[in-house]
Formats: structure tokens, sequence, C-alpha cells
């Protein structure tokens, strides 16, 4: 099992620290938006690792400014693990996903399973309970992903290699933020986050130098997109990320991840003009349900480490 620092008692999520979960669901929904856009510009593992690259130096020049504590060498490797799952895992398989044809609502819908499998995994690594009233709000969460998202589901014509990407983002997300709570307690966001993104830069970069043959094609709204993904999503979202899994259940913060595809639906609404039916906004009323009722603390304090 591996070993969690022990936390002092916490008070409900939603109700404590409601702004930086509002903040984190909007940010990390906007990164949808950002695929979409630049996408269609350059090939997956190009764009993704000039986003972590710039995102790397914006919050090394940051982390500078605000004098923040850098990680130890001894910190470094659980670090290095933590952000290749997280970040570089997670937005490999989700980018390569969408650039192999499935749509940005089914991937999302798949990552929707984050909580599920966070509430699988945390008991038997981290020893979190997950009370009853959890599970219930887990569920109820994912069924109302799924009537947001049901318009956007086609029925065929998605290769099972790009349906599986989405799959192994949903694998190397669920178990870096599993890997960050318990080893990576002391990270400071924007430090640690800045090595993060310069070793996903590198592995981004390497990939495409193997792999993709597609030049980059430098038009305003791939630059556009590129700023989005690397300013909003990676030091944005991201940041805020690792704030709230330091501070509170894993188990918890994962239940966040049910409003992400909604808020990116939500935002294709404003942007694209994707219109959301009456199914799916009952969809969002049971995902914010399910999220409060996932994200509320046991009552019973953690007596198994």
């Amino acid at each position: 099992m591996l070993r969690a620092h022990r936390l002092p008692a916490l008070p409900a999520l939603m109700d404590s620290e409601r702004p930086l979960a509002i903040a984190f669901v909007m940010l990390y929904g906007a990164g949808f938006v950002g695929a979409r856009l630049g996408l269609p510009h350059a090939d997956p593992l190009a764009f993704l690792a000039l986003r972590f690259a710039l995102a790397a130096v914006l919050m090394a020049v940051l982390a500078l400014l605000l004098k923040a504590p850098w990680p130890s060498r001894q910190e470094l490797p659980a670090i290095a693990l933590a952000g290749l799952l997280t970040v570089g895992v997670f937005s490999v398989g989700v980018f390569v996903s969408i650039a192999g044809g499935v749509p940005p609502a089914v991937s999302a819908l798949i990552i929707a399973l984050h909580p599920v499998l966070i509430a699988l995994l945390a008991p038997l690594l981290l020893g979190e309970r997950i009370a009853p009233r959890q599970w219930f709000g887990l569920g109820l969460g994912l069924g109302g992903v799924y009537l947001v998202l049901h318009a956007g589901l086609p029925g065929r014509g998605i290769g099972g290699w790009a349906v599986a990407a989405s799959f192994a983002g949903l694998a190397g997300l669920s178990l870096g933020n599993l890997v960050q709570k318990a080893r990576c307690a002391n990270m400071h966001p924007l430090s640690g986050g800045a090595f993060q993104c310069a070793l996903c830069a590198l592995a981004c970069a390497l990939g495409w130098l193997l792999i993709e043959r597609t030049p980059v094609r430098w038009t305003g709204e791939f630059v556009f997109a590129l700023l989005w993904m690397a300013v909003v999503v990676s030091v944005g979202a991201v940041s805020l990320l690792v704030l709230l899994i330091r501070r509170n259940a894993v188990s918890r913060v994962a239940g966040l991840f049910y409003l992400v595809p909604v808020s990116a639906a939500v935002l294709a609404w404003l942007l694209f003009a994707q219109p959301i039916g009456a199914a799916q906004a009952l969809g969002v009323a049971i995902a914010a349900m399910g999220v409060v009722l996932a994200t509320r603390p046991a009552a019973a304090p953690l007596s198994r480490r």
C-alpha cells in the first residue's frame, strides 16, 4: 500500500474550497476546447510537446518570481512518475484518441470513469474509506455525464485503438493522482509542475521526432489553442488539481471530474453553438448532485493507513 502523509481533518470539499473546485472544473473542461481547435493544425505529440515546453517555462518563471521551494533530489523520482502519468499519459491518450476520430464528448465520457476507478483503487492503495453515500454519488454523477454527452455518442465508425487511447489516458490520470497524493505531498504546484511539464515535453518531443511527420501549421487558431492549453490548462487547471489533491482525499477530488465533461459541453455550446437539449440540462443537474454526494467526506475518521 502506498503510504500517504497524514493530513488534518478537512471540511467538505465543496464547502470550504468551492472557488478552487469551480475554477478547476471550468479550466480543465476548457482543455477539450483547446484540443478541438489545435489538432487540425498539428499532430498530437507535436502539439503536446510545444504545449508542455511553454508551460514548463511559464511555471519556472513564476516559481522563481514567487520564490517557490524546488523539489529535493529525493522527491524527484516520485514527482516525475506522477507527472508522466497525470500530465503525460493522460494528455497523450486523450489527444491521440481525438485525433484518431473519437469525438471529444466520447473521450470525455471515458475520462469521466476516473472517479469510479479512483474509488476502487484508493481504499487498496491509500487506505481511504469510501462511504456508501459517496458510492451512490459516483454512480449518480456517471449517469448525469452520460445524459449530457449522449447526443454526441456515435454508433459506429471509431477505431478500437483510438478508443483504447482514451482508456490509457484514464489509467494514467487515475494512477498519477494516487502517486501525487501518496508521494508528492510537499510538492509546490509551480516548481514541481515546471519539472513535470519539462519531463513530459521531452518525452512528447522524442515521440514527435520518431513517429510523426506532418509539419505544424502555425495558424492564428493554432497559436491561440497552444496558448490556451499551456496557460489556462497546464498552468492554471493542473496547479489547482495539485492543490486540491494535496488538501483533500483523492477520492473526493476525483468526483469533480464528473463536471469536467459537463463544463466542456457548456463551453462547446458557448463557443461552437453546439445545442444543449433538455436531457443534457437534466444531466448537468444530476451530475452536480452526484458530485456533492461524492465529494463530501465520510463521517467516520480515517483509521487505516
